[in-house]
């Protein structure tokens, strides 16, 4: 199931702190920019390796500028009133949506996933990470360092 959740929140700004980088860091992990979750449990499986946490996090930094986009698309049609969450593949959620702005969600939709895929993942890699990350206090912080770490301006030579 895929689901983006749009945060009240407005464009950020580029980037010329460490500490705007965690805030950052924060808000791209703490809302997920795109989430694939399961319908079925997540199975127990080995935490993942460094590789697969820099995809996940490569995929996580590409897919917010698209979703803040498409936020903002669907933000102007539906006016003054509450955007709600949308499940990619839920008709309801989509439904619920203005002709416009339901074309506008179904192609981020289509674009968080092929990112996903371009970083190496499948929506089950991408899937299962998310719930691990959300689940454990380790890896979340560690997701925060590959995120800020991402995120940093190389130094002038």
């Amino acid at each position: 199931m895929t689901e983006i959740y749009y945060p009240n929140s407005h464009s950020h700004k580029l980037i010329n702190s460490h500490k705007s980088i965690f805030s950052r860091s924060m808000a791209i992990l703490g809302v997920v920019a795109a989430v694939f979750l399961c319908s079925s449990p997540a199975k127990a499986q080995n935490p993942p390796n460094k590789a697969e946490m820099t995809s996940y996090a490569k995929a996580m930094l590409a897919m917010e500028a698209p979703r803040q986009q498409a936020f903002d698309e669907i933000k102007k049609l539906v006016g003054g009133n509450e955007i709600p969450q949308i499940v990619c593949n839920d008709p309801k959620s989509l439904n619920n949506l203005p002709g416009k702005a339901k074309n506008i969600a179904v192609n981020y939709c289509a674009q968080a996933k092929k990112i996903v895929e371009e970083n190496g993942l499948t929506t089950e890699s991408f899937n299962r990470m998310t719930v691990e990350v959300q689940n454990s206090e380790n890896l979340k912080n560690q997701m925060f360092k590959l995120l800020i770490d991402l995120q940093k301006v190389p130094a002038s030579r």
